[in-house]
């Protein structure tokens, strides 16, 4: 089986080419992604400790998923598409901001992206991916935002970073 691409941009977000994920992680070249944030009815977000086994950042918390858009899809269909693939369910979702992060692991990848912010709203339980997802919990942005400050080991590098820069534009529009 292939390997899945990244899409690598400039700091326009301008596409420059094609290069397998991990080969663009050992480089730390800028490329494409997409984090998803999907909220409840009383404004509690998704979070999803991502599984054991993934290549970086393992048991992690962070954002309800994320990942990278394949060649000619739409963040939206992109957003869409992991969201099913990690959590089990679709919801519609709407762009809200975008910005470049750069983040070296212990393992010797980084991750250099142009992070493409969406979010959604959703009530039901998730039928979540083990492969993709150890766990899932409902956390309030202010009970997240404390979390962080106590315990940043247990994030995800790319989600401070949208809790420090980001914060308010990360809340759902009620």
């Amino acid at each position: 089986m292939k390997e899945e691409e990244v899409i690598l941009v400039n700091e326009k977000d301008e596409k420059i080419g094609l290069m397998p994920k991990m080969e663009a992680h050992e480089k730390a070249l800028l490329h494409r992604a997409f984090s998803v944030f999907v909220f409840n009815d009383q404004n509690e977000l998704m979070l999803q400790q991502r599984a054991l086994g993934k290549y970086h950042t393992p048991g992690l918390w962070t954002n309800t998923c994320c990942s990278h858009q394949r060649d000619g899809e739409s963040n939206l269909e992109a957003g869409k598409r992991r969201l099913q693939e990690e959590m089990g369910f679709v919801v519609e979702l709407e762009e809200s901001i975008s910005f470049i992060y750069k983040a070296p692991f212990d393992n010797g990848l980084t991750e250099h992206e142009y992070d493409h912010i969406m979010l959604g709203t959703y009530n039901g339980e998730p039928n979540i991916n083990p492969d993709e997802v150890e766990s899932w919990k409902w956390m309030s942005l202010e009970a997240v935002k404390k979390d962080i400050e106590v315990q940043p080991e247990i994030y995800t590098a790319w989600f401070k970073v949208i809790f420090d820069k980001f914060y308010d534009n990360i809340k759902i529009n009620s």
